[in-house]
């Protein structure tokens, strides 16, 4: 289990290869590395998602990218802008857009068309594309098929907008961004391409209003399903949205179809991996200083414990436990399990001591171990579900449940915020 997935990843072979092989600085070649990479890593599987991540160039999408120079901790933060119009830039740039990681495309809200290329310092990356392997299994998870027409919420550097274009032709896709920088570079470079999908700047939670979608895809994480896009949603549709809590640690995705007669199915399913959360949304971090003490600090209180902790692969389990116990925040870079709630200064840090024995130091007002050892038990005697029930009321109102209803939550009302776009 990890964090929300936001970094660039490890270099893949067309990463590794384009700085000294030749044949590693054609672009096909590149796509055919990435898409080998996306198969044995990531099951990318025959079929439409992966004809057209092989069909589509990646540096006409994004002709320019950031790498960062600065190193950690580091202020103000280095980025140099590359440009393939650049001939020295080309070999990193073509690494960077087929290595399968996160692709920085915009820095400081800027706009994206005639910019020069150079280093800028300060202020922060606002829009990236999504690390690869994510994108191509939510898109297969989509099925896209010839004549769908979808709704693209997040357009961002126009990827999922790309390969939606690509599969269903564009004249039935829209590509919604808050953003207008971003959505009119996408015009251009998408029609660079051939296609030419409605471009729409304005709210990704309000949708494309009097429009009806058999696609919708949002490309950031949310708190809850908006009801206008479930609104939007055709008979025989389905859409694709993550959903979290201010923690980033424990995300889950809501997949929400509608039936041929019109009603709505949903439900929540425990993942590894997921978008961004969206602009403006409530975030909650562990900082250094307290990863410092967590690693570093006795403890308030140690006990030895045969109890297990619960597994990485128990997903269902910290899903449950991001919105049933709230406000914690795991360190995914610690060797063992670590957790800490940033809001009144508790944490838990597990070591193994032997065979089926575990140290358990805890500090602070919450007994973080107790709370998920209880859970657990709840979670154990609702059958272990890693997907749940997501009950969408017609007046807004949420709830996941397991199939038994024995283990349940609802989600929290929407918050006016601002949405992000596309990571």
């Amino acid at each position: 289990m990890t964090t929300l997935d936001t970094s660039p990843a490890t270099p893949g072979p067309a990463a590794r290869a384009a700085g000294t092989d030749p044949i590693a600085l054609d672009p096909a070649a590149a796509r055919a590395a990435m898409v080998a990479e996306l198969e044995t890593r990531h099951g990318l599987r025959p079929g439409p998602v992966r004809d057209a991540l092989l069909t589509l160039p990646r540096e006409m999408l994004m002709p320019q990218a950031y790498v960062r120079r600065s190193t950690p901790g580091e202020d103000p933060p280095r980025w140099d802008l590359l440009d393939w119009s650049a001939p020295d830039d080309r070999p990193e740039l073509l690494g960077v857009l087929y290595g399968g990681g996160s692709v920085l495309v915009q820095h400081d809200g800027e706009p994206l068309l005639g910019r020069a290329r150079g280093t800028r310092s300060g202020a922060s990356i606002t829009s990236m594309s999504t690390v690869m392997g994510l994108t191509a299994s939510l898109l297969e998870k989509l099925e896209l098929r010839p004549g769908q027409r979808v709704l693209d919420v997040g357009t961002g550097a126009g990827v999922s907008a790309a390969v939606a274009c690509e599969i269903c032709g564009d004249r039935g896709v829209v590509s919604l961004d808050r953003d207008r920088h971003l959505t009119d570079a996408a015009v251009v470079r998408l029609a660079a391409l051939g296609f030419r999908p409605q471009a729409v700047c304005g709210s990704g939670e309000q949708g494309a209003p009097g429009l009806e979608f058999d696609r919708i895809f949002v490309s950031y994480a949310m708190q809850r399903v908006p009801m206008p896009l479930v609104d939007q949603l055709a008979p025989g549709g389905r859409l694709l949205v993550h959903i979290t809590s201010a923690s980033p640690s424990w995300p889950g995705l809501a997949v929400v179809e509608r039936t041929a007669d019109g009603r709505i199915a949903a439900e929540l399913r425990a993942v590894e991996f997921a978008h961004r959360a969206g602009h403006g949304m409530k975030r909650i971090w562990l900082n250094e200083e307290f990863r410092r003490r967590i690693s570093s600090e006795p403890g308030s209180w140690t006990q030895r414990s045969m109890l297990a902790p619960p597994a990485d692969a128990d997903r269902g389990l910290w899903l449950a436990a991001d919105h049933l116990l709230g406000g914690l925040v795991r360190d995914f870079g610690a060797e063992h399990l670590v957790i800490g709630a940033p809001g009144c200064g508790s944490w838990l840090r597990v070591e193994p001591v032997g065979h089926r024995r575990w140290n358990v130091i805890t500090r602070g007002p919450r007994d973080i171990w107790k709370e998920l050892q209880d859970l657990k038990a709840r979670w154990q005697a609702a059958g272990s579900p890693s997907r749940y029930r997501l009950h969408v009321d017609p007046d807004g109102g949420q709830r996941a449940a397991s199939a038994c209803g024995r283990l349940s939550w609802p989600l929290p009302a929407l918050r006016p915020i601002n949405e992000g776009s596309a990571p």
